[in-house]
């Protein structure tokens, strides 16, 4: 390529500040493009921020998305491997990709330093003496490349993202469309259009031609606008749902998400209700929930006010020290207890 690094990139004309906000575009990194066809990466921000961080990239032909895609050269795995060596034989540290190298590869000093000093992730020091050391990256390079470039997939091709429940609903409820997008959908995921609407298993409830059962064993209920996976229940009554990896002996609800659930009893929820279990050998499972109109986001590093035992953030912190086989196993063996008695 003709960048050190290169990723894809949804890209299209500089859009108005209207646009920008109308498009979401303040919830995705993004990537821009100069004249020269250096690009630059920002990392969720409002218009008036991108253009401020973008100053120095100067005039912005094309802008969007990153689809987080991206190649390296040798030569820039080799300095990155030179220059956090003691990182990796220690285990020590955590690093993202996009707020810890293309960021400070590509941004000027201060304006990396401000938004990440406002997205908590260092203090003003500590993200000034990162981008020292980025640079000190980037000055061992061989100059024949660019450092960033973007590859352009076009505005038009399919794109799932999966990184907000409001989009992961969206996204899993495409599979039950008879759309172009639909199809399209189901055929990524090797869903068989010749199967029709339930297989890989046994579906005793109503089915609408709106839903979609794989693997999933169900006596009886009635099922409608859904999206099931590897479910075991007995009576399931539901309507614009998803539940994916659920046993139950019966589930009752309306436009929720289960996600991993093993409930030895009936479960009955409210409108819009987000359950998951997180199971931690030689503990209680935790039951962890919330709504389908909550911005996960904004309430990460709370404990929320509705019986959950602790943040998401808290739980994240566990999964860093949990044998993450140990807790497949205690699940597995959760959902087998329960469907052996449905």
């Amino acid at each position: 390529g003709s960048h050190h690094a290169d990723i894809l990139a949804q890209l299209g004309p500089m859009p108005s500040a209207d646009d920008w906000k109308a498009k979401g575009l303040d919830t995705y990194g993004l990537i821009a493009v100069n004249d020269e066809g250096d690009a630059a990466q920002v990392e969720k921000v409002s218009y008036d921020m991108a253009m401020e961080l973008l100053k120095g990239l100067g005039s912005v032909k094309l802008v969007g998305p990153s689809l987080g895609s991206f190649s390296m050269s040798s030569d820039l795995i080799t300095v990155l491997l030179e220059e956090f060596a003691a990182e990796l034989a220690g285990h020590e540290a955590k690093m993202d990709s996009d707020p810890h190298f293309w960021m400070p590869l590509t941004l000027a000093k201060d304006a990396y330093a401000n938004i990440m000093v406002s997205k908590e992730e260092f203090t003003e020091e500590e993200a000034k003496a990162h981008w020292d050391r980025m640079q000190g990256v980037k000055a061992k390079l061989p100059t024949e490349k660019g450092v960033f470039g973007a590859i352009p997939v076009g505005t038009e091709g399919y794109w799932w993202d999966y990184g907000k429940l409001s989009l992961f609903i969206t996204n899993t409820q495409l599979a039950t469309e008879q759309s172009a997008a639909g199809r399209a959908y189901r055929k990524f995921l090797n869903i068989p259009e010749s199967l029709g609407n339930a297989f890989g298993g046994s579906v005793s409830a109503e089915l609408s031609a709106d839903s979609l059962a794989m693997a999933c064993n169900i006596k009886g209920g009635s099922i409608k606008g859904s999206v099931l996976n590897n479910c075991t229940i007995g009576t399931c009554d539901v309507e614009g749902c998803i539940l994916v990896n659920v046993t139950a002996k019966s589930v009752k609800g309306k436009g929720v998400v289960l996600y991993n659930v093993a409930h030895d009893g009936d479960l009955v929820l409210e409108d819009g209700e987000v359950v998951t279990n997180v199971f931690i050998p030689g503990q209680e499972k935790l039951v962890m929930k919330s709504t389908t109109s909550t911005d996960g986001g904004k309430v990460f590093k709370k404990q929320m006010d509705n019986g959950n035992p602790m943040s998401f953030q808290d739980v994240y912190k566990l999964g860093k020290t949990t044998d993450v086989n140990e807790c497949y196993a205690e699940a597995e063996a959760a959902h087998a207890k329960i469907a052996s008695s449905i």
